[in-house]
């Protein structure tokens, strides 16, 4: 795990809902506690600014980070696909997207089709992308933000053959090496949920955070690669549903200790003081919608009191 990756996650998990600015220090500290050194996080912070990732501001001396609206939107989009139920509903329709990009532009090409790939499409051509999801909208704002519009059409189709939709969603998507993955994933997570219940005493609390930051990371290298497809389009043997299950259940373990770890290091900028009462509820709402965890609920009330 890179620093910068840690901290989208760090960001993610806790301050994707939050609208102020975080110390430089708590940053600092919640990376410490994942093994970065001051230098390796500076320099991470440093570059997210410059691409757009976060905002920066210098009270006297110290510095205070907060989320743009970029990287809030694509952390929007990562979370809700983390957390919802994992069976989508499907109206046996696919989306199609054509496009035909200038070769003199094929810079922002290849970025569309990473866009594309981190939306959920799938190649059935090069230059055809299929989705059986309701994303023309997402798509549209994508077509607009690279100024590509003038170049694609959407289509909304059946498929009438030959073979089958699962079928069709096999050419477009590796499904069976996206089924080892999650296989591997299984693989190691199931120990560690097995051994975090059993131990006494429970996990302190940074111990906490850093196995539910990684946890988030590991999980989430999926949104690259798993479009999310309905049931109807998986193989029998999905291992998918078996690695969200295992998720959500270490994540929900993790989260009390993870989240006091995380309010022991919050700091706000002074001019704009700390809301932790709100915060905590920022949290809770976020954490409850994934999965309404009854015990996490009440340790986060704790921690509010």
């Amino acid at each position: 795990m890179r620093p910068r990756a840690a901290l989208f996650d760090i960001h993610g998990l806790f301050l994707r809902d939050y609208r102020g600015e975080v110390w430089v220090g708590t940053l600092l500290r919640l990376m410490g506690g994942l093994g970065f050194t001051p230098e390796a996080v500076r320099v991470a912070l440093s570059r997210m600014v410059s691409h757009g990732w976060l905002a920066n501001r210098r009270i006297g001396r110290k510095s205070y980070y907060a989320l743009t609206e970029r990287s809030r939107r694509r952390l929007d989009e990562a979370a809700a696909r983390i957390f919802t139920p994992d069976d989508p509903t499907w109206d046996g329709r696919w989306r199609m997207l054509t496009y035909s990009v200038p070769e003199g532009r094929r810079a922002d090409r290849d970025r569309l089709r990473r866009e594309l790939t981190w939306l959920g499409f799938g190649p059935l051509s090069s230059s055809t992308w299929i989705t059986p999801a309701p994303l023309f909208e997402r798509a549209r704002e994508v077509l607009e933000a690279q100024g590509l519009k003038e170049y694609v059409a959407l289509f909304t189709a059946e498929h009438h053959g030959p073979g089958a939709d699962r079928r069709l969603a096999e050419k477009c998507w590796d499904l069976d090496a996206i089924n080892g993955r999650y296989g591997q994933f299984n693989a190691g997570v199931q120990p560690r949920l097995v051994a975090a219940r059993q131990r006494r005493p429970p996990l302190p609390d940074n111990a906490c955070f850093a196995a539910q930051v990684r946890l988030v990371h590991e999980f989430r290298k999926f949104l690259f690669i798993d479009p999310g497809l309905p049931a109807p389009l998986l193989p029998r043997d999905w291992r998918g549903h078996e690695a969200r299950r295992l998720f959500r259940e270490y994540f929900e373990l993790l989260a009390p200790g993870s989240t006091r770890f995380f309010l022991a290091a919050f700091a706000a900028a002074p001019d704009r003081p700390r809301n932790q009462a709100a915060l905590v509820a920022s949290l809770r709402g976020r954490l409850g919608r994934a999965a309404r965890p009854l015990a996490l609920r009440t340790s986060l009330q704790g921690v509010a009191r």
